[in-house]
């Protein structure tokens, strides 16, 4: 293993954003099977699994503002994948058929990223390295 180290090594900011540019770099070649963007493919899992679930509730689970959650259920609305319908003052979003038939696609990419960041750093430090990372996260967000 190359151990190589910077003088940026140490700090946070600078080692989160390394790992999440390796983590998209990954995301990103595992997920051309169905031919989405990693953010796009989290997206349509979580209305498939929700179906009729609202962005700001789509805007908590992803981790994302809400104008950004806006515009990419667009994108896969205007792609087929999404349906929004506005129910009063609500809005709701439903998976389109093509969505719900793209799940286990999905899926299988999710777990060829898992398969594939695990085989390089192990089974116990990526599921401790994913617990730490979210814990910090809940408490940054504070």
């Amino acid at each position: 293993m190359n151990r190589e180290t910077t003088k940026y090594c140490n700090c946070l900011y600078y080692s989160a954003n390394a790992l999440a540019r390796l983590m998209t770099k990954m995301a990103e070649e595992e997920f051309t099977i169905v031919q989405l963007a990693p953010s796009h493919a989290f997206l349509l899992m979580t209305v498939n699994q929700k179906p009729g679930i609202q962005p700001k509730e789509i805007s908590k689970i992803m981790k994302l503002k809400p104008s950004t959650v806006t515009r990419l259920i667009e994108k896969m609305e205007f792609k087929g994948y999404l349906e929004r319908k506005s129910i009063g003052k609500t809005t709701e979003v439903f998976p389109s058929k093509s969505c719900t038939e793209l799940d286990s696609k999905i899926k299988e990419a999710w777990r060829n990223l898992l398969n594939r960041y695990t085989k390089l750093i192990g089974e116990k430090e990526s599921r401790r390295l994913t617990e730490d990372v979210y814990e910090a996260i809940l408490k940054l967000q504070e």
